[in-house]
């Protein structure tokens, strides 16, 4: 048999199916459409010529599975098909492709498992169509919430209508559960979307958590007046306020080891040019791999957001309106991951996830782990995402070794 170069036909394969697309810019391949269909059959070919068993399940989520061979233990591995729009080509599915080239190198050397693998291209991890995500990871972990079926996409089309007209049964997808006793883990593969892999020279990294986020909202409340009569001591400027909470969080995130700040949106009334504002109003993320330390920068920004708002006589809401616990990777997996990751580079880094994945979910049915993959620049949800062929190769053979690393301990 001739030598495959394991990161040549990655990369082959992820520049076909990213010509699976709407029109425009980049990826663009959104959940239950004629992209997605399309996607599926490439996927579904992939996983057969790895010589796996296909089907696909009530969430949408199409599973490659290896034959049964009356293991009870199943390890599961994979990502999502979908691309935010006017996307790159590695975000998602190339954590879909490599599992599968790591399967297929295995088969082609006669390689045999203790246990059952199944690898998962799942439907809806981005969010971009319907106001929810991760509906086939939080299926098979047990959580899914049947409420979400009757959020719509900007046309009117709910979640349920659209994955009947993709030939699904959604009033199955509770069926799907995985039992939570049978379940090795669960492994990602994703691009770094981030520079320390190639600040460090390194093509993969394993990652210790997927970082926690919480987001606020915040208002100051001031009073208007006219930018050209009302003395400056007299103000009570809303933008004022909101500019020195700004500061703040910036400033703390830099010198909080771990922590990510931001305030990303921000609006103020009335908003013309000769008017001193009399509200502000803007939201503050935070994320870290560690909800101590999160919840400190939390308790922190507020405490100084209430202090400004006394000092620049404003009042202030306050209200915290999303928070996601931080998911810890287990030593169970990370470890013979990067006992193979070290085999392929010689050293590996470990790194937390800033991002919100897949894997995330899958951590409530049992050990989750992931695998960076070195990405240009750290660009991600862009046309110009790019991962190296060698890196992926790297990636395939690290994959195949975790799963030999693994089979040792079962």
């Amino acid at each position: 048999m001739a030598l495959i170069d394991w990161g040549q036909l990655a990369a082959e394969r992820l520049t076909e199916i990213a010509k699976i697309s709407e029109d425009g810019p980049g990826v663009t391949r959104l959940p239950f459409t004629r992209e997605h269909a399309d996607a599926l059959a490439l996927i579904e070919g992939w996983m057969r010529d790895a010589g796996l068993e296909t089907h696909l399940d009530a969430a949408g989520t199409l599973v490659g599975r290896t034959s049964f061979t009356g293991a009870s233990q199943t390890l599961y591995m994979g990502s999502h098909q979908d691309s935010v729009r006017h996307g790159g080509a590695y975000d998602g599915i190339m954590g879909v492709a490599l599992p599968i080239l790591a399967l297929k190198k295995l088969s082609s050397e006669g390689k045999t498992l203790p246990f059952n693998v199944e690898i998962l291209a799942f439907a809806d991890e981005e969010g971009v169509r319907f106001p929810t995500a991760l509906i086939g990871s939080r299926a098979l972990a047990g959580t899914y919430d049947p409420a979400v079926l009757h959020l719509k996409d900007r046309d009117g089309i709910s979640i349920d209508k659209a994955m009947r007209a993709f030939g699904l049964s959604p009033e199955n997808i509770p069926k799907l559960k995985r039992n939570n006793n049978q379940a090795l883990g669960f492994l990602e593969v994703h691009i770094e979307q981030g520079p320390m892999l190639q600040d460090e020279d390194l093509s993969l990294g394993v990652v210790t958590a997927i970082c926690g986020i919480e987001r606020h909202s915040v208002t100051f409340h001031g009073v208007s007046g006219h930018a050209g009569t009302l003395p400056m001591r007299n103000r009570q400027d809303a933008l004022v306020g909101a500019s020195k909470l700004i500061s703040f969080v910036h400033e703390l995130a830099l010198n909080t080891e771990h922590l990510r700040a931001t305030v990303g949106a921000l609006d103020i009334s009335p908003n013309v040019v000769n008017s001193v504002p009399d509200e502000a109003r803007l939201t503050v993320e935070m994320r870290a791999p560690d909800d101590a330390i999160r919840a400190e920068a939390a308790q922190k920004i507020e405490d100084q957001a209430k202090e400004i708002a006394d000092r620049h006589g404003l009042t202030i809401s306050y209200d915290k309106t999303y928070a996601q616990p931080a998911q810890q990777c287990a030593d169970s997996l990370t470890q013979p991951l990067s006992k193979a990751v070290e085999a392929q580079l010689g050293r590996t880094l470990a790194l937390p996830s800033g991002a919100t994945h897949d894997a995330s979910a899958m951590a409530d049915l049992g050990p989750m782990a992931m695998m960076f993959v070195r990405c240009k620049d750290g660009i991600s949800h862009n046309p110009e995402e790019y991962a190296a062929p060698s890196d992926m190769g790297d990636a395939v053979h690290a994959l195949a070794s975790f799963i030999e690393n693994l089979a040792k301990t079962v």
